[in-house]
């Protein structure tokens, strides 16, 4: 039983429309970019007391057997925290894709269209190959492009408020030296 449970703690597997999923792991890049993405906001909403930030594998459960997802990074305000049980069990107030190959229309179309039947408040994507991050914002049953940069550049959440990022951040080289 403790294996069981221990292999549940790293399954990769999503339910997408009531079908299950297995992606890959992802590539050195995509996890390096995951990493400074989780480091900046997670550093944010710690000095600033605004919540909790998860990072991937962690299943969202927006509905039971039929839409368990895994962003590869999410954030849940503090007085949202009720849905963060055994999983996140509700609607997380942002969510973030970053995008592999292999993984462009799950993460841009399919992954988009579940977060905004739900209302996922804000959602992120990002595109490493192109230095790219787009966050959306919910407003009535659409996403609508509220911050956007590529190369260069600043995006702000609207959900973290006050939250700032600079594209360099996310994409530059980060070292450290000895």
């Amino acid at each position: 039983m403790e294996t069981q449970a221990l292999e549940r703690d790293f399954d990769l597997t999503e339910i997408i429309n009531g079908v299950e999923v297995m992606g890959p792991s992802p590539f050195g890049e995509h996890q390096r970019v995951s990493q400074n993405i989780n480091r900046l906001i997670a550093n944010y909403v710690y000095t600033n007391k605004l919540g909790m930030v998860f990072y991937s594998p962690l299943d969202v459960i927006l509905k039971e057997g039929e839409q368990r997802l895994q962003p590869d990074i999410l954030f849940i305000r503090k007085e949202n925290m009720g849905i963060f049980q055994d999983w996140v069990r509700g609607v997380p107030d942002m969510v973030c894709e970053i995008v592999s190959k292999g993984s462009v229309a799950k993460d841009t179309v399919i992954k988009r269209d579940i977060y905004e039947r739900y209302k996922v408040p804000e959602y992120w994507i990002v595109f490493p190959e192109f230095e790219t991050i787009e966050m959306f914002t919910i407003e009535g049953d659409r996403y609508k492009l509220f911050s956007a940069a590529e190369g260069e550049g600043i995006v702000k959440s609207r959900v973290i408020e006050g939250l700032e990022i600079d594209v360099n951040d996310v994409f530059g080289d980060f070292y450290v030296s000895s």
